[in-house]
């Protein structure tokens, strides 16, 4: 912790921007019920009101306050991306040290699963399994952390195999450490760097995937405030737009707010993970 915050005050720019950006987005999260104007699902004006001193970025097709749903949305989107991709890691970095310390037919097997499920594109047996199993927030977080944790255990596992080719690792089996001690002790310290760094690009790649099955439906289910289906409820505003009137104008600004938000969150993220990666590989400028 201490390595880390004598490198957080000789950060660039960019990792600020992101970290504060980041921080942002977190607080909304927290505090969403004390910084929004209005309920979640309220109904507070009339539909598609225009932006106004009452309704700062308007209301959508059933009269909820746009601004309030964007920020509860920043609780529930994040909110289910961050728990996502913590279980994924858990269950992939588990599986993927525990595979590359054991070897023999745990790992062949794990391997070979672990193929088969990253052969099969994503979106479509997410879809297919979310058709199956319904669309309930604990079925989300499931299936995407199962398909997600994929990844984690090829890396973890390869990272993992580096680490056991090296002396001390030879010097702690000469010694007797038994399994649990290897990988606690030994492989994961030295693992941690590169598994940091991808959980801020997993944490993006399963927002953004949340964000796309909410866009397509099979993702939060209404009346849950969520940026993937505020897209795609107000998507069709953008016809209605006349950029001549302002009050007009904010109807074709309607969808770009929810993707605004997906998109400056991932730039976030990712401007501190190329921070971390940047840390820990030793490199300097």
């Amino acid at each position: 912790m201490h390595y880390w915050l004598s490198q957080l005050r000789e950060a660039p720019l960019s990792a600020w921007i992101g970290i504060l950006l980041v921080t942002g987005f977190a607080i909304l999260a927290l505090f969403a019920p004390l910084i929004a104007p209005f309920p979640e699902t309220a109904v507070v004006g009339p539909q598609y009101h225009p932006w106004s001193a009452t309704h700062y970025l308007g209301t959508d097709a059933l009269g909820r306050d746009v601004m309030s749903r964007l920020i509860y949305g920043a609780r529930n989107t994040v909110g289910i991306a961050l728990v996502t991709t913590a279980l994924a890691f858990l269950l992939g970095a588990s599986l993927g040290l525990l595979a590359a310390t054991t070897g023999g037919w745990f790992d062949a097997i794990g391997s070979r699963v672990v193929d088969i499920l990253m052969a099969i594109p994503s979106l479509i047996f997410a879809l297919l399994i979310l058709t199956i199993t319904g669309t309930s927030v604990i079925s989300l977080i499931l299936v995407i952390a199962v398909l997600d944790s994929t990844r984690v255990y090829r890396l973890s596992r390869a990272v993992a195999q580096g680490i056991l080719t090296m002396d001390y690792i030879e010097v702690a089996r000469m010694r007797g450490e038994g399994l649990p001690w290897l990988i606690r002790r030994e492989v994961l310290p030295n693992a941690a760097a590169p598994l940091i760094a991808e959980f801020g690009l997993r944490f993006c790649f399963v927002f953004l995937f949340i964000s796309a099955l909410s866009f397509l439906g099979l993702g939060l289910q209404p009346p849950t405030a969520d940026w993937g289906s505020m897209v795609r409820e107000s998507a069709k505003l953008i016809s209605f737009a006349n950029f001549a009137s302002w009050q007009s104008a904010t109807f074709g600004l309607a969808p770009l707010l929810p993707a605004g938000a997906i998109a400056l969150l991932t730039v976030a993220v990712n401007l501190i993970v190329d921070w971390v990666l940047h840390v820990s590989s030793g490199l300097k400028e």
